[in-house]
């Protein structure tokens, strides 16, 4: 199961690797409407277009939340505008809180790990229920670097959130103007989130990604499959081939030589008995190293061998592996005497006439 597990996760990260990678590579090539609200102290919005070259501008709109709904209702070409649209929300410096923090020099490639530890101790929220950010780190005096911090309440922007889901907004980025001491405020990003994949709404990658590799598992499967079956039904096929060559070719012979004649009588038989010589190979490569051949008789279509070995049975299994013999067996009782270094074993096997292509 830990391996499963593992697999699994291993899998689940490839996964996410992909969309994020699809989904930025579409961010780029997507152009969206980019919409920016700006609050004002009181809590209300106002939403303003970023004017493009081939969109015309709308007025501006302004709106507050009144619990989980906002007033006044937005026109219907706003609500279409934001459709789709990139929206950048700015906060007010009174809605966000920010000081500047000081790190040693060494530490700039630790820098989201060292500031998510002190979210609980700079503000009165933890570390998931704030949304937070900071600038880029300059150079300060002995060595080290300084960040302006800024973080607000994840309740804060959460009706925001929601209005932005319902409208079928592309995406968000929320930033805070911080404002420390008699320094002019620093904006500074606190959140950015998509709502919806850059491909599209009725697209998911991941079940897209998940589908194509199953679609290619079963299909390697279904190959895997496919091969071992024709691999079998040609091996099958080929081995009746050369059967039937064999049979065809010892039945030319006998045409060619005369069946009736003496000639004939005498290659027919040359056909149907094999040589001492053949029948000797065979038997030596059937019979292990450790087993010694004292006598080998032949007799029309049967063999008889008499030797020594360590494990006569065993000798019956091997010689009928052979492709030449056939129905072996013991004709005498093995036997194992004091003086002899293994068991006597006699042995009866009928022959095949087919020796290979040259018989």
């Amino acid at each position: 199961m830990t391996v499963i597990s593992e697999y699994k996760a291993l899998f689940g990260d490839w996964i996410a690797a992909v969309t994020d990678a699809v989904e930025s590579v579409a961010g780029r090539v997507v152009r969206s409407r980019r919409i920016l609200l700006e609050e004002g102290e009181d809590g209300v919005f106002t939403a303003r277009m970023m004017v493009s070259k081939d969109r015309a501008a709308l007025p501006d709109a302004s709106f507050g939340f009144d619990g989980v709904r906002i007033h006044p209702a937005l026109p219907a070409d706003w609500m279409a505008a934001f459709r789709g649209s990139r929206v950048e929300a700015q906060l007010p410096p009174g809605h966000v809180m920010a000081c500047r923090l000081d790190f040693p020099g060494q530490a700039g490639d630790f820098l989201d790990g060292m500031i998510r530890a002190q979210v609980d101790r700079l503000t009165p929220w933890t570390v998931n229920d704030a949304v937070f950010g900071w600038s880029a780190p300059v150079t300060a005096a002995n060595e080290r670097i300084e960040v302006a911090f800024a973080a607000t309440s994840k309740i804060k922007v959460q009706p925001l959130l929601r209005f932005l889901q319902t409208t079928d907004a592309a995406s968000v980025a929320i930033f805070g103007n911080a404002a420390i001491g008699a320094e002019p405020p620093i904006r500074i990003k606190l959140l950015d989130k998509p709502l919806q994949s850059a491909v599209g709404s009725t697209l998911s990658v991941p079940r897209l990604l998940r589908t194509v590799l199953l679609g290619a598992g079963v299909a390697a499967a279904a190959s895997l499959m496919v091969a071992a079956y024709l691999e079998n039904t040609m091996q099958s096929e080929q081995g009746d081939l050369q059967r039937q060559i064999s049979q065809r070719r010892a039945a030319l012979r006998l045409d060619s030589n005369g069946a009736g004649s003496a000639l004939g009588l005498l290659a027919k038989r040359k056909q149907t008995t094999p040589s001492s010589i053949m029948v000797l190979e065979a038997i030596s490569r059937a019979l292990p190293d450790t087993t010694y051949v004292t006598e080998l008789r032949i007799e029309a279509d049967k063999v008889q061998v008499v030797g020594m070995t360590q494990d006569a049975p065993s000798l019956i299994r091997l010689i009928e592996q052979s492709p030449q013999f056939t129905r072996a067996t013991f004709f005498a009782p093995t036997t194992h005497a004091a003086n002899e270094p293994g068991e006597r074993f006699h042995i009866e096997a009928h022959l095949n006439a087919y020796f290979g292509s040259g018989t």
